[in-house]
């Protein structure tokens, strides 16, 4: 019964009902955002491929800590200066 589900009949049927429903003018917008969507779809799934792949590495070292050698003077607190 579902063997020819799917005759070129019916896919013609389908595509005029989509035509009268939207319109001819409406159709390549529609068209042309679910392609940006396909697009952005596509890049944020290649993203997250490489983001997985990424953990395993190489491990970026920490910031170095600030010490009294790499602080500027107007920031610097010196011991002298704190109120007792």
């Amino acid at each position: 019964m579902l063997r020819n589900a799917l005759e070129p009949w019916h896919i013609l049927v389908v595509v005029l009902v989509v035509v009268v429903l939207f319109g001819s003018k409406k159709l390549p917008d529609t068209a042309r955002a679910l392609g940006k969507s396909m697009r952005i779809l596509k890049s944020e799934a290649k993203a997250m491929k490489d983001e997985g792949g990424a953990e395993a590495g190489p491990v970026v070292p920490p910031a170095p800590a600030a010490t009294v050698d790499n602080v500027t003077p107007a920031t610097a607190a010196h011991p002298a200066d704190s109120p007792r």
